[in-house]
């Protein structure tokens, strides 16, 4: 039996040990990377195959008549027609919850780094500011306490959860979105009033219809003038020319932005221009540690032997 990974980089760097998934198959092919017009030839032979964001189109899944299990190296499944998959009869199975630690983590570094303005503080020091300064601190920009302050999530799966227990142990206080379109639920706030409420919004819901640019002009405007957003969820969620003006405008405090609508991102994206204050953007690394890259692999050698034993997990279709 033959297996590929197609986009390897994306999840080992040398750093993790792929014996556990490796020893499954007899014949394994690892590409760093993929593009799109190399799919099809990649994984013409292969029974098994491993993605992460490389795109499995129609086009692709039927021209790969051997290819029974695709196995997700991530949580999203937007990259794979799952139709065609399902039409053919190809299992596909995702993982989950192996980056939680990680993704809280990053979470909580961006939006401290907004509250305490530690970037521009630090810009200050290596800039020579601090030594011109005429006094022992500098207090140039505001820093705030999260004690006291309000957390409004959207999306309370295991990983809102998380950032709701960090959040409480900081002293916050902490609100839970509605999901969109759905009934009023006890506990649950609806979107407008969660982002009048809220001195940060973290969003940590999947993308779908619903959600899709969820944060817009018109939920901006609902915001707090002083608020912060925090995103490590998908991009598509907020709408990019709508977050950088409401920032440019002052409609909002400032945001920490882990993901992109498109990625890797144009030179030109909205978010990319540095004229936008209180920006903090970093590449969709959130996810991205040791142990969280290092659990995904076992999650994948996990996902691939209950296949093998007849029983799959982690399913997708």
């Amino acid at each position: 039996m033959k297996g590929c990974i197609l986009d390897k980089r994306s999840f080992d760097r040398g750093d993790i040990k792929l014996t556990g998934l490796t020893e499954q198959l007899e014949h394994w092919q690892h590409f760093e990377s993929t593009t799109d017009d190399e799919v099809a030839g990649k994984i013409a032979d292969c029974e098994v195959v491993i993605t992460n964001k490389v795109q499995l189109t129609r086009e692709t899944i039927e021209g790969a008549e051997k290819l029974r299990l695709v196995l997700l190296a991530a949580t999203g499944t937007d990259n794979v027609d799952l139709n065609a998959c399902r039409e053919r009869g190809i299992v596909v199975c995702n993982a989950r919850q192996y980056s939680n630690p990680a993704v809280v983590q990053h979470t909580f570094t961006l939006m401290l780094c907004l509250m305490t303005n530690v970037i521009r503080y630090h810009e200050d020091v290596t800039t020579g500011n601090w030594s011109r300064s005429d006094i022992f601190c500098l207090l140039n920009y505001p820093i705030r306490e999260m004690e006291g302050r309000t957390l409004g999530i959207i999306g309370y799966g295991n990983l809102g959860k998380a950032v709701a227990n960090v959040a409480l142990s900081f002293g916050m206080r902490v609100e839970i979105c509605q999901r969109p379109n759905s009934k009023p639920v006890p506990g649950r706030m609806p979107l407008s009033d969660l982002l009048g409420a809220s001195d940060v919004v973290s969003i940590h819901c999947p993308l779908t219809p619903d959600t899709h640019h969820l944060l817009n002009q018109q939920t901006f405007a609902k915001m707090k003038s002083d608020a912060i957003l925090i995103n490590t969820a998908r991009g598509a969620i907020v709408e990019s020319d709508s977050l950088a003006a409401a920032l440019r405008q002052g409609a909002i405090g400032g945001a920490g932005i882990d993901v992109l609508d498109q990625e890797p991102p144009r030179p030109d994206h909205p978010l990319l221009v540095d004229d936008i204050p209180n920006l903090i953007v970093t590449p969709h690394n959130a996810w991205g540690t040791r142990e969280s890259r290092q659990r995904l692999v076992a999650q994948m050698a996990a996902n691939l032997k209950s296949w093998r034993d007849g029983s799959p997990q982690n399913v997708v279709i």
